[in-house]
Parts: structure tokens; sequence; C-alpha cells
């Protein structure tokens, strides 16, 4: 045994004691305490690393850069990113929330070990270099990986390393936010699309421990937190209806040019390099007019909730401007709208990181510049602070479609509820006009339009989890189609099925033969040679494409009537699919997923 294993089988022995004493709940609700804490410390571990690095570009201890570091270090970032990645993790990263949720659909949530660090790793680089991007995101990869791999561990079923999984999603949630709330809510609205209630008292476990570690370790000023200093008004009910709106068009604006960056990098097939080159230039391009956009933005967003805007000139090529309210609302919402490109930009080409941090930013700078601009056009006079707090959920559940997670994320960093009332208002007004446009968030579109991740369909996602492949049955004979009855006959003897293909010398498909359409004839041995295979067979009245999904399979089913069709594949026979074998693969799935296979309860 390795030291690696000794100490692997030292660390476990207890908890395996454990697993073995208590039921099943009972250790989903401990397992929840211990990977809520591991991923909560490795949550610190990453604000910890970026928030240094900051300070090290900066040399102050509020990060301030000169615009040589806002020019170069993005760059420098993306750069050191891809060249780690290529070195120690084979150039495989798997990078965002849709990632995860791939491998709870497709992989029965098995996660890969090296996502335990790997994207601590290289999104410490992308971010503390200046990339735009948020930390959310691979905390939530990194906080999945450590939950999967403790189930596989102890080896739980699908079902309880699927809750751990999320467990951990929602430590880090709550970790890198001090909002175990939010990071439950999160689990629910995004990991998991079903869950039971003794299985949610582990993720809750697991989001309190990973919160309440950050709040011990955590230096405050590397939090997340406001304090609010004007209440809630309801004369101001109609304005936060209006910014809901607004909120909902700017998740949308977010969405379509994030995928259409997406789109310009993956169409000219450039060199890795090359790439991060022309996108670490732009964005340090960026960086260098509109200093805000630098890293997460966190810091730009405390300056406008505590109405000190004119901070975001300071250290920019604008600094003479600082004194015009004008000039800073137009300069807010210009960074409102770049932001999204900045991060689009970041990811494209080649940094690690995520939406989540970036979609705060541009609700707190939504908020401000609608409620700065109703004031100095003299229409009313609303507090800008909670407009910028508001704003955020906004646009955090527009992108995300996570009306939940925005509306208990903020009510938690702003210290209460005095906010709940419009934060509901804007979240949810966001959130059915971002759905009715998109169906599907924004890091999940792709996938879920292959049926490739869960959705709210629990019949849905056990069928996105069969593969095609995996039920075609080739046990059944094939026959040629220039062959004559007496070739059929002999094929018919050393066959236990009653269908049987016709296909070409080439193995092309021409059609299928029941053993009930020759039966009348097959003993009439002067017509063997007389009747063709192409005069008995038919064509069935619908063939399955290889690549066909089991949906659409099922509904060829329905369609036909037929138990069973066969497949093909550019024309060439692969074989057949029964309806029985479909649905016995489907009851197993079922088993596994609800978790009827475990014994202790």
């Amino acid at each position: 045994m390795s030291f690696k294993s000794k100490v692997l089988y030292l660390l476990s022995y207890p908890i395996n004691l454990l697993h073995n004493k208590i039921s099943r709940n009972q250790f989903l609700i401990v397992s929840g305490v211990l990977v809520g804490l591991i991923a909560g410390f490795a949550a610190i571990i990453l604000k910890t690393l970026v928030h240094y690095i900051h300070l090290l570009l900066s040399n102050k201890q509020i990060a301030s850069y000169d615009h040589l570091v806002l020019l170069f270090s993005p760059l420098l970032g993306i750069l050191l990113t891809i060249i780690v990645v290529k070195i120690f993790f084979n150039g495989r990263l798997g990078k965002g929330v849709a990632n995860i949720l791939y491998e709870i659909a497709q992989k029965s949530s098995f996660v890969y070990k090296d996502k335990m660090y790997s994207h601590i790793l290289t999104s410490s680089l992308t971010v503390g270099f200046g990339g735009s991007v948020g930390l959310e995101s691979p905390i939530v990869v990194t906080g999945s990986a450590i939950g999967s791999n403790y189930a596989r561990l102890f080896h739980l079923n699908y079902k309880e390393r699927t809750v751990l999984l999320a467990a951990g999603a929602a430590a880090g949630i709550g970790a890198v936010f001090n909002a175990p709330i939010a990071g439950v809510m999160f689990a629910i609205e995004i990991i998991l699309a079903d869950i039971v209630i003794t299985e949610l008292i582990a993720i809750i476990t697991a989001a309190v421990s990973g919160a309440l570690l950050s709040k011990i370790i955590l230096q405050e000023d590397m939090l997340f937190f406001f304090n609010l200093t004007e209440k809630f008004d309801y004369h101001n009910v109609p304005f936060y209806i209006a910014l809901g709106i607004l909120s909902g068009f700017i998740s949308l604006y977010y969405i379509k040019i994030t995928h259409l960056v997406e789109g310009i990098f993956e169409k000219y097939k450039i060199q890795v390099f090359k790439k991060a080159i022309i996108g670490g230039i732009i964005l340090g391009i960026l960086c260098l007019f509109f200093p805000p956009l630098f890293g997460e933005g966190y810091e730009s967003i405390k300056s406008l909730a505590s109405n000190s805007a004119n901070k975001l000139l300071e250290n920019s090529l604008f600094q003479f401007e600082i004194d015009n309210e004008y000039f800073i609302v137009f300069f807010v919402g210009i960074i409102m709208l770049i932001k999204v490109l900045a991060t689009s930009i970041t990811l494209s080409s080649g940094g690690n990181g995520g939406n989540f941090a970036p979609s705060l930013f541009v609700g707190a700078f939504s908020g401000y510049f609608f409620a700065k601009s109703i004031n100095l056009a003299d229409i009313s006079h609303l507090p800008e602070s909670n407009f910028t707090l508001v704003g955020m959920s906004g646009i955090l559940s527009g992108v995300m479609h996570a009306p939940l997670t925005a509306i208990f994320l903020i009510a938690e960093v702003t210290g209460g509820y005095e906010l709940i009332i419009p934060l509901m208002i804007v979240s949810s007004t966001s959130y059915l006009i971002s759905k009715h446009f998109e169906p599907y968030s924004m890091d999940t579109k792709k996938l879920a339009s292959k049926n490739l991740i869960f959705t709210a369909n629990k019949d849905k996602n056990i069928l996105s989890q069969l593969k095609t492949q995996e039920i075609i049955e080739t046990d059944i004979k094939t026959i040629d189609y220039e062959g004559n009855l007496g070739d059929l006959v002999e094929v018919i003897k050393t066959s236990k099925r009653n269908i049987f293909a016709v296909i070409t010398k080439e193995h092309e498909f021409k059609g299928i033969i029941n053993l009930d359409d020759v039966r009348a004839i097959m003993f009439r041995q002067e017509m063997y040679l007389e009747i063709k295979v192409k005069q008995v067979m038919k064509r069935p009245h619908r063939v399955i494409q290889y690549n066909d999904s089991v949906e659409t399979i099922l509904k060829k089913f329905d369609e036909t009537n037929e138990w069973n069709l066969p497949v093909v594949k550019n024309k060439k026979y692969r074989g057949f699919i029964s309806k029985s074998k479909l649905h016995i693969k489907y009851r197993s799935q079922l088993i596994e997923q609800t978790g009827c296979q475990s014994v202790k309860e």
C-alpha cells in the first residue's frame, strides 16, 4: 500500500465505522457537515489567493492599480492559466456550472478528482491578475468535486453522490458570500432537479458549515457585505417594477452578447496562445479605460452601494471628470454594457471563471444607473444605494434563472430582510422576462438544447441518461436484399427471433420481414427460387437514426405502435431497438436515481 493510500485509509477509517453504525439519512447529514467544511475551506483558500495577488499588484492595502498593470496584467493571467492547464491538467479543465450539470446527467455524478484543486489554481490566476470574471463558478465546481469524490470514497450510490455534490456547491456559495441560505437555494434551483426533505437537511448543514468557517477565518474586507443606509419605501414600488423590466432586458443583452463573443472565438480556429494574446490585449485596453472592469469588481459595487460612485474614476484616464455627476452616470452606464464584453472575452480567450460575479456587477451598475438617472432628471428622489443592491438580484435572476438564489443572497449580504419586497419584485420580473425569451439559463443553453443536462422534468432527466447505443440489439438476423425465399428459410432456421432485417451487400438497410408475413409460404419449396426477398419485405413506418435521443425514439414508437424499430447510421444497418428493452433500462435508471437500492434507512 502506497503512502497516499495509507493516509487516505487512516482518514476514512473512523468515517467508515460511523457509516456502519448509523442510518443512511444520519450519515448523509454528517457527511454534509464534513463536505461543507472541506468545500468552505477550499473557497477560503481561493478568495485569499486572489486577495493577495491583488495586493501584490497594487502594493497597497486598498487595491488601486497603475496603468501598466491594468493594460498587461489580464493578459499575463490568461496566459498563465492556459500554461497551467496544459502542463498539469492535460489541456482539460471543464469550466462552469454547466459542466457539473453535465456530469450529473451523463456521468452519474462522478466528477474528476483533479477538479477539487484545478479550478482553485487556474481561476486564482485569471481573476487575481485582472480577468473580468467571478470566482463563484470555480468554487461551485470545486465544492461539487469534493462532494462527489467524498461519496465515491465511501461507495455511496448515485442519489447520495448527487446530494453531496450539491452540498459541496452550496457550501462553496455559502462560504464565499457568508450566505448559507443563498447556497442552499443555489443547490436547489441550479444543481438539483428534485430533492426530498432528508436530503435537503444534508445540504443545509453543508452550507452552514461552509459559511461559518468563512465567517471565522476570512477578514471582514474580503467578505461581500453591505450596511443598509435607507429603509424600503413602498412609494418607490413602481420604480422597482421598472427596474425589474429593465433588468430582464439587460439580462437578455448579457446572454446574447456572451453567446456572440463565444461564437466569434469558436469560429476562428486559431492557436490557443494566439487566442489568449488577442483576448488579453483587448481586455487590457478595456481595463485601462475602465478600471472597474479589472477583476471581480466587488470593490466597485461597494463604492456604488456607499454612494461613492466618484471613486470609480480614481486612477482612470477620466479622473478630471471626478466631480461631474452627469459624466459619472454616463461612465457607469458604459461600464454596465462593456462588462459583459470583458467577461466573455476573458472566458473565450482561455481564462477560468464564471458569470455569477459579473452578473452581480452588471446588476449593481444598472440599479445605480437607473436610480441616479431618475434623480438627475428630477423625476423622484430614489435611494441609489438600495437600487444598486436590488439591481444585483435582477440581473443574477435573469442571467442564471435563479430568482430565489438572487433574492436570498442580497437579503443575507445586507444583513436582513428590509429589502425583501423590492428584491422579490425585481428578481421575479426580470426572471419572467428573461425566461420568456430564453427558456434556458445562459450557462446551460447549449447542453439543455441537446438534452445533455437535467431539466425540471423528472422523466426527461432519466431519459437523458439513457444512450441509444446502449440499447441497440444486434442479435437479429439479416437477409440479403437480392436473396430468395429459400435463403430466408435457411436464416429462419438459425434464428430465435421473429423479425429479420433486409440489407444489401454493402449493409445498406432496405426493410424488414416478420415471420408472420411468410409463415403461409415458407414451407412451399416449389416457391423458394421464385419468390424474392424484396417481394415479401416491407418498409418500416419509422427508422431510428443512430444518434437519435431516447426521447425521439419513444416518440417514434408512439407514432408507429411498433415494438421493434430498426437503427441505421448513414443508411447502414446497425441493429434494432425494442420498446421492452427501453422500458427495462428506464426502470433500472429510475431505481438508481431514487436511491431505492439503498437498503439502510
